[in-house]
């Protein structure tokens, strides 16, 4: 507080400091939004946070079934990406899923499907899971199986296996006294099973009111198709646009989070879908990872990739990665084809960790794990990336000794010269960090007297953060000058500006962009005797 003089002497008065430190915003917080486990969804369409795959199992019921023999199905990765997400070194996600609850007929309705329900030995089961039947075939929903077993010679106590592609449960010793009337033997089949409100199968819960049978038999039957298809119709396919766009809508959960950096819609290609995802991040200062169509190649006779390209909503707030890649699914062991945005969210997350988020996200130390590779039609060579490279196709190749990597870093914006500022990943998310980072930390500069005074602390704050930024290798030049600015005087805010309340602040800075292109010249001196 102000000091008072009254006697001759020295006084001392502590004033408060007009510099506000400035703290970096975070950079890989990514968004997941696809279709979702149908039955085990807790909370539909909400940004549900997640650190692990354990935490999506817990909450959005993790890896599900779906029929992929049929034409046109376009059907969720959603749990293959956020855990390849994972394992590739992400560390924070948010997961907006849709319960997958219906697919489309060839007469454009959609219908909704329900888990089926099998009695066996008296007992009412219902699926917690996609179920086929004994008819489908392997790319067809995995066939659900309940058998009783092992029933005492009393008959009062039996084994109960569930059975799921690779998954089984199994419930030994299970109480199936016939007293009705008795709730204790009604809640121990219960308790040891689960319901509805108390799941504790992963793949089936018995109906909260049941009657026990009279007598228990051995037992062992399947379950019928979740999915039926209407007589007369044909199957379509699952997916609905409109799904997805409402989860951009104002005021939606998502756009209540405060803040995210990525957005990952595994295989999704629909541009309605795609073009208000872009829109959305660059309203939110975020990056999108896009997928190719599944069935595109690197072959430009058949089904190419750079003719989707053509197709995308421009927007420097995106990328694409090209193609898929090979893994193995949990449920049945056998090889699948995944998008690859999963993979690469993970590897952004790495680097920006590892090196900054002025480090492109590419190269050699970017080997991506749980795949055997890129598909087959994607495979890649030196010119054929030289002709993808320049329209924004980033290519995953796989090197001897290095494994499969992501080896791009343009942004969906590279072959328009009115963006060339924008052509490089690091460079555009290199901006929306700063950005973002300027939105959240310049809040105390409203309602405080628009002069000199004011416009030394902006610059001040924003000069350290910068200048801490520069020693870290995140701009180019060889001086903090040459490097960035940061401009707010009587320049960029005059008197009007005053009037009206504003207060205008100029920051620049010199990118960092990748070394693409290493050229190396070889030359023999004239006139050497040769050897």
């Amino acid at each position: 507080m102000p000091i008072t003089p009254t006697y001759p002497g020295i006084y001392i008065e502590e004033l408060p400091s007009n510099s506000h430190t400035i703290t970096g915003a975070p950079t890989s917080i990514t968004v997941f939004i696809d279709y979702s486990h149908p039955f085990k969804t807790i909370s539909p369409k909400t940004a549900v946070q997640v650190f692990s795959p354990s935490d999506y199992e817990r909450n959005l019921g993790g890896f599900f079934n779906t029929p992929s023999a049929y034409a046109d199905t376009q059907f969720s990765s959603l749990p293959q990406a956020v855990n390849q997400f994972f394992l590739n070194g992400g560390s924070q996600a948010y997961v907006v899923g849709i319960p997958l609850l219906s697919y489309e007929t060839t007469d454009n309705n959609f219908h909704t499907f329900q888990a089926p329900t099998l009695t066996v030995g008296g007992l009412t089961f219902t699926a917690r899971e996609i179920t086929g039947d004994s008819t489908v075939t392997a790319d067809a929903p995995l066939v659900m199986t309940v058998e009783v077993a092992n029933v005492s010679k009393a008959g009062d106590t039996a084994d109960v296996k569930i059975t799921y592609g690779a998954q089984a449960e199994i419930f030994r010793n299970v109480n199936l006294v016939t007293d009705n009337k008795n709730a204790a033997f009604s809640n121990n089949i219960k308790n040891r099973i689960g319901t509805e409100l108390n799941p504790v199968s992963a793949l089936v819960e018995i109906n909260s009111s049941f009657a026990l049978p009279s007598t228990f038999t051995a037992a062992s039957q399947h379950f019928g198709p979740t999915i039926t298809v209407p007589a007369g119709l044909t199957f379509k396919q699952f997916f609905n646009p409109q799904n997805f766009i409402d989860v951009f809508a104002q005021d939606s959960d998502l756009d209540k989070l405060p803040i995210f950096n990525l957005m990952v819609l595994p295989g999704v290609t629909d541009n309605s879908v795609l073009s208000q995802a872009l829109a959305f991040c660059e309203r939110k200062r975020a990056f999108v990872i896009l997928d190719p169509p599944s069935n595109d190649t690197a072959d430009p006779a058949t089904n190419y990739i750079g003719d989707y390209v053509g197709t995308v909503p421009l927007s420097p707030n995106g990328a694409l990665y090209f193609p898929f890649l090979k893994a193995t699914d949990p449920l049945t062991n056998q090889v699948v084809n995944l998008p690859p945005s999963g993979y690469v969210a993970g590897i952004y997350s790495k680097t920006d960790q590892n090196r900054g988020v002025w480090k492109a996200p590419a190269g050699l130390e970017t080997t991506l794990l749980n795949t055997s590779g890129v598909v087959d039609t994607g495979r890649m060579n030196d010119n054929r990336q030289g002709t993808l490279n320049p329209i924004g196709v980033n290519c995953l190749r796989s090197f001897p000794g290095s494994g499969t990597v992501v080896f791009g870093a343009r942004t969906l914006v590279t072959a328009d010269p009115a963006f060339e500022q924008w052509r490089y990943v690091p460079v555009r998310r290199t901006a929306l960090f700063i950005e973002q980072t300027l939105y959240n930390n310049l809040t105390w500069v409203m309602f405080e007297p628009n002069d000199e005074p004011l416009w030394v602390a902006i610059r001040t704050s924003i000069e350290n953060f910068m200048l801490a930024l520069y020693r870290q290798g995140a701009f180019q030049g060889s001086t903090p000058s040459l490097a960035f600015q940061v401009v707010c005087d009587n320049t960029t805010t005059t008197q009007d500006d005053i009037n009206n309340g504003i207060v205008n602040i100029i920051v620049a800075f010199a990118p960092l962009k990748p070394a693409e292109f290493v050229i190396v010249k070889i030359a023999q001196l004239a006139g050497q005797v040769q050897a």
